[in-house]
C-alpha cells in the first residue's frame, strides 16, 4: 500500500503580475474564506518523488511529470492525502501508458477538461478519492453553465422549426378550404373570401419570418379593403330585398289584361 498525494497550486502563469496577484485574492476569499473554491492546477503523485498532470500541447500527450510540489508555472498551496492504492509501481505505470494514450494536449479544454480533470480519472483508477469539489468547482460550474446555454439555444430552435411546420400545415389547410368553396380566391364577389385569404396571408408571413406578425405589419389598406367589400356586399343584397318588396310580381291575370290592352 502506498499513499496517493494531491498538491494543489494558485494559477499564476498568466504573465501579468496584476492578474496573478488577482487570481490569489480570489482564491483566498472564495476558497479561505468562504470555502467554495478558485482557480487552481493539481497534480497527484504515487510512488516516487515525481508528480503527475494534464496540460495543452499541440502534438502529443498532455501528460506530464515534474518534481512533487515544484511546477514552476503555478504557486504552490497545499498538499492533500487522499488514500492510500494496493497497486504495484508496474501497475501504476501501466495506468499512466494507458492515460498518456487516452489524453493527448490536444484536447485541453479549460472548462471541460483540464488538469483537475485528469487527476480525478487518475485517482479513479488507482481506487482511491477523488478531488475536492473545491478543487476543480469553478470549472464544472462554466462548463454546466456553457451546457445549460447549448441546450437552451437549442430548444429555442427546435420550438421555432415545429412552429413553422405547424403554420405551413395550416396554411396548405386554409388554401384548400377557399379551393374548395369554388369561386376564385381573388373574387370580391365572394363574401367569404377575404377572411380565408386575409388568414392565408399571416401564415404565409409567419412561415417566411418564422414568427408572427405584429400589428404594424398588417397593412391598413388591406383591411379597409376587406371591409368595403364585406360593406356593398351586405348593401348590394339589402337592395335587392328592398326592390323585390317594392314591385312584387303580379298575378297571371292581371299581367295578362295590361299585355291586351297594350
Amino acid at each position: 500500500m502506498t499513499e496517493v498525494i494531491l498538491h494543489v497550486y494558485d494559477v499564476t502563469n498568466s504573465g501579468s503580475e496584476k492578474t496573478n496577484n488577482t487570481i490569489l485574492n480570489i482564491n483566498k476569499i472564495f476558497k479561505d474564506t468562504i470555502g467554495l473554491g478558485g482557480i487552481f492546477h493539481s497534480a497527484v503523485q504515487v510512488y516516487g518523488e515525481d508528480e503527475w498532470s494534464f496540460g495543452f500541447c499541440e502534438h502529443g500527450t498532455g501528460v506530464f511529470s515534474c518534481p512533487s510540489g515544484k511546477n514552476p508555472m503555478y504557486t504552490y498551496r497545499e498538499r492533500i492525502v487522499l488514500g492510500k492504492t494496493s497497486f504495484s509501481i508496474f501497475k501504476v505505470n501501466q495506468i499512466l501508458r494507458e492515460l498518456s494514450r487516452e489524453w493527448p494536449g490536444s484536447d485541453y479544454d479549460l472548462l471541460a477538461k483540464n488538469c483537475n480533470h485528469f487527476c480525478d480519472e487518475f485517482c479513479e483508477r488507482l481506487g482511491v478519492p477523488k478531488l475536492p469539489g473545491w478543487v476543480n468547482r469553478f470549472a464544472n460550474a462554466g462548463d454546466a453553465a456553457m451546457e445549460i446555454a447549448g441546450n437552451t439555444a437549442f430548444r429555442f430552435r427546435q420550438a421555432k422549426t415545429e412552429i413553422v411546420s405547424a403554420s405551413k400545415v395550416a396554411y396548405r389547410f386554409l388554401v384548400g378550404v377557399t379551393s374548395s368553396n369554388g369561386s376564385a380566391p381573388e373574387s370580391p364577389a365572394n363574401s367569404n373570401t377575404g377572411v380565408p385569404r386575409f388568414q392565408a396571408s399571416w401564415f404565409k408571413n409567419l412561415i417566411t419570418n418564422g414568427a408572427k406578425p405584429s400589428g404594424t405589419e398588417v397593412d391598413d389598406q388591406d383591411e379597409d379593403v376587406l371591409l368595403q367589400r364585406q360593406l356593398s356586399k351586405q348593401g348590394s343584397d339589402q337592395l335587392s330585398r328592398q326592390n323585390s318588396q317594392q314591385e312584387p310580381e303580379l298575378p297571371p291575370l292581371h299581367r295578362n289584361f295590361r299585355h291586351t290592352s297594350s
